[in-house]
């Protein structure tokens, strides 16, 4: 089944072409904010409805992040070789030698940067480059810590797209990854039980119509339960959690009126608009101040 979040704090399903959706909210008795969380938590059967015809057509509904505001968004660096050393070469992209995530371990990204692909991407300076990044995630289900990879499968809900946008620079990941609008989820969450093998699933990323990430996920460093397993070390991983696996090579920089196509095989599909404030950082940079 293919979960969506619309108009705000609705629930449905994605009907198999794409086009429609079914809604849940009333079938099934759901009432919150955060409707695909409560879903998960909660005691609840959409399976009856996978079948029924569409109550909405996705072009007239507003399709937001299937988690609206997760607890925490975690995600793994430099996880594709090849993206490593595209990283490496262009000191734009990091200004640190090679690292993995067992030693410098995953980073955090603002919950409040997380949108779904109706809303877009706002760039928030003229003058920094800002980059698009395509990654497989995911949206966990139930508490766990300290869960060895080969059980991690069983806490993983379901696989979804993540984008996420980049601000270059000297500043710490969790800061320059964190601007509004730069983790876009969606358009769904695949269950897991629908993808056949999360290792082996092709992404692509056009921008403007042209194709400029494409690989399978059968070469990351580390695997999606690899990054589970680092993640609950010590840290309880929670329901609606998001955990994100890194991006491939072929990122680039993102201008006022792009449009991003991003697709992950057997997940889905989206397509974001960008838009750009016109607000510099030189500008904007941050002043010591004090008082009268």
């Amino acid at each position: 089944m293919r979960f969506v979040r619309y108009d705000a704090d609705q629930l449905g399903l994605l009907t198999d072409d794409g086009d429609g959706i079914v809604a849940l909210n009333d079938r099934l008795g759901i009432d919150a904010e955060d409707p695909l969380v409560e879903y998960i938590d909660g005691d609840y059967d959409a399976s009856e409805y996978a079948d029924a015809e569409p109550d909405h057509a996705v072009e007239d509904v507003e399709i937001g992040s299937p988690v609206g505001r997760p607890g925490k968004v975690i995600a793994a660096p430099l996880n594709y070789e090849n993206h490593i050393e595209e990283a490496l070469s262009d000191r734009d992209i990091t200004t640190d030698e090679w690292f993995s995530i067992k030693d410098k371990g995953y980073f955090l990204k603002a919950p409040s940067s997380v949108v779904g692909p109706d809303h877009g991407i706002e760039l928030p300076f003229t003058d920094r480059r800002t980059d698009h990044e395509i990654e497989l995630a995911f949206v966990m289900e139930g508490d766990v810590k300290d869960v060895p990879a080969e059980d991690a499968w069983d806490h993983i809900f379901g696989y979804t797209i993540l984008l996420d946008i980049s601000l270059r620079g000297d500043q710490d990941r969790s800061n320059r990854k964190s601007y509004d609008t730069f983790t876009v989820i969606g358009p769904c969450v695949t269950t897991a039980d629908d993808i056949d093998d999360p290792q082996d699933l092709q992404m692509e990323l056009q921008l403007n119509g042209e194709r400029r990430q494409y690989e399978n996920t059968g070469d990351m460093v580390y695997t999606c339960a690899d990054v589970v397993q680092y993640a609950s070390l010590g840290a309880t991983l929670e329901t609606g959690d998001v955990i994100t696996t890194g991006t491939p090579e072929g990122v680039s920089e993102l201008s006022d009126g792009d449009t991003i196509d991003a697709e992950i095989e057997s997940v889905g599909e989206m397509t974001v608009d960008v838009t750009e404030r016109d607000v510099s950082y030189a500008e904007a940079d941050v002043q010591k101040g004090g008082q009268e």
